[in-house]
């Protein structure tokens, strides 16, 4: 990469730095400071490395309590429509759905209620980077679909497994 590409990277993050401290002022909030982890960008225009910050990823603080079999839990829920393989190394299909395994344990059963309507059981088969703590990502086949999903709130019922007689 060019030191002149650099340089208006570097620039245009700033610039975003800026313009989300404005939007939060005009919408009546004060800017919160970022949390942000150092990034190291070496350039060929200064002599010293210059440093840029990046947005660090949200992590849970506290305990998470792990769902319990038949016990609802408020979660909230979200779509994807991402081809490819699970977490578990299956392909993705009609069925699959994302979970904190913290919370929903991989290979696992759920049945899901959106608002008052039930959504279907589905297997908790996948994890996502953004998963985080009581949210359920369903797999959908077309993004226009995922779209119109949106984000709702919702409950899942963890499905006990069965016991041999």
């Amino acid at each position: 990469m060019s030191a002149r590409w650099r340089m208006a990277a570097v620039s245009a993050l700033a610039a975003a730095t800026v313009a989300a401290a404005a939007f939060a002022r005009r919408a009546g909030r004060t800017p919160q400071p970022a949390r942000l982890a150092p990034i190291v960008v070496r350039s060929d225009l200064v002599a010293r490395p210059v440093i840029v910050s990046a947005p660090v990823r949200p992590r849970i603080r506290g305990p998470v309590e792990r769902a319990l079999d038949g016990v609802p839990v408020s979660v909230e829920l979200t779509s994807y429509c991402l081809r490819g393989t699970t977490r578990r190394g299956r392909w993705v299909r009609e069925g699959i759905v994302a979970a904190d395994p913290r919370i929903f344990p991989l290979s696992r059963y759920v049945e899901l209620f959106a608002e008052d309507r039930y959504l279907g059981r589905f297997l908790v088969d996948d994890t996502g980077l953004r998963i985080r703590g009581p949210i359920i990502d369903v797999w959908l086949s077309t993004c226009d679909a995922s779209r119109q999903f949106g984000r709702q709130r919702g409950l899942a019922v963890l499905v006990p497994r069965a016991t041999a007689p």
